[in-house]
């Protein structure tokens, strides 16, 4: 029989390892119960790899069958609590918007609704030279920005107190009227984000997103900010996939899930 290196050993561990991550991976708040073939077309792997693994993570409690299908294994959870232990959620999603700031190229923020206004309450500057002004503590108006329609659309309180008061016009493109303001922020929470051009600032656009907490309750809004010339809306459309994916990330961190009618 041939001597199997170390080394050849560790490899091999190395690549199931790899494989084993593929899986999981394969998982998402979107879509928590796949089939054998989902996974086996989300991994790219032979059906009989992803049998043999499948059966293997269950039996472990990795994942826990669910008639014909796999979830997530409850099992994950009760090692996945210590990860976050003792962290503020600042501190959790943080490195995420340097991430999102190194893929797109600009600045990534994370807002926070502070009665009438938004927050900025962490963000990852872009490098251009070429940037919108944006800092820690920052408080902008709620009713223009894609930001603020994010925060609006999943704040039904906070949003009638908003349509309450006078919209302040900011710039020519800066809705002021009520039941313009209400439709937008009601196709926010249909689509899942927003896009703006010029809400608050002359040659600025935004993207964002929603972050939410364990009880489905939305705990921040995730925005990608620049000049117009490089974020032209087909730009910002490209990048929506992106930006989707990194709020659901931090989501996870924290624990948290969509609310069910959040999950087109």
């Amino acid at each position: 029989m041939p001597r199997v290196e170390p080394q050849a050993k560790s490899n091999n561990a190395l690549l199931v390892l790899g494989k084993i991550s593929s899986i999981l991976d394969a998982f998402s708040l979107t879509r928590p119960v796949l089939t054998l073939g989902d996974i086996r077309e989300a991994t790219g792997m032979p059906t009989s790899t992803v049998q043999r693994l499948v059966t293997n993570l269950t039996a472990q409690g990795f994942l826990d069958r669910e008639e014909d299908a796999y979830r997530i294994g409850l099992k994950m959870a009760y090692w996945a609590a210590p990860a976050t232990r003792g962290k503020e959620i600042l501190d959790v999603i943080s490195p995420l918007l340097k991430e999102l700031r190194d893929t797109t190229g600009e600045t990534a923020c994370l807002f926070r609704a502070e009665q009438r206004y938004r927050v900025c309450v962490a963000i990852a500057e872009t490098r251009h030279m070429l940037r919108r002004e944006m800092h820690l503590g920052k408080i902008l108006p709620l009713h223009a920005g894609s930001a603020g329609r994010v925060l609006l659309a999943w704040d039904q309180d906070l949003l009638d107190e908003v349509l309450r008061t006078p919209l302040e016009s900011i710039t020519e493109a800066t809705i002021t009227s009520s039941e313009d303001l209400e439709s937008v922020v009601k196709q926010t929470r249909v689509d899942g984000f927003a896009i703006t051009t010029g809400e608050r600032e002359d040659g600025s656009s935004g993207l964002s997103a929603p972050v939410f907490d364990s009880a489905g309750g939305l705990v921040a809004a995730v925005t990608i900010s620049g000049p117009t010339l490089r974020m032209p809306r087909e730009v910002c459309e490209g990048w929506v996939e992106t930006l989707l994916q990194t709020a659901e990330r931090m989501t996870r961190l924290i624990g948290g899930r969509f609310p069910s009618e959040a999950k087109s």
